[in-house]
């Protein structure tokens, strides 16, 4: 899927940590952007996780998950049934 020609991205930061050797940010991420052959923008929004590791030139991105899901989901909704 390819992303182009954005319009807005904003960032809500829900939580951060750092020690001097490693750091996380939690935020929820909106973005407007045309996708794929589409000619109107879509609004995207996706809950994010980064993890920082420090270097000797500076902070460095070690991961990055980012996934669709923004609303409450019961236990039973992810739980796969048995593989037989």
């Amino acid at each position: 899927m390819t992303f182009f020609k954005g319009g807005t991205c904003e960032f809500e930061e829900i939580a951060r940590h750092a020690t001097s050797e490693i750091g996380y940010v939690f935020h929820i991420e909106r973005v407007e952007a045309k996708v794929g052959e589409s000619d109107e923008p879509s609004r995207i929004t996706l809950r994010v996780t980064m993890i920082f590791r420090r270097e000797d030139d500076g902070w460095k991105i070690v991961l990055r998950q980012a996934d669709p899901i923004m609303t409450p989901r019961s236990i039973d909704s992810i739980i796969e049934k048995p593989m037989r």
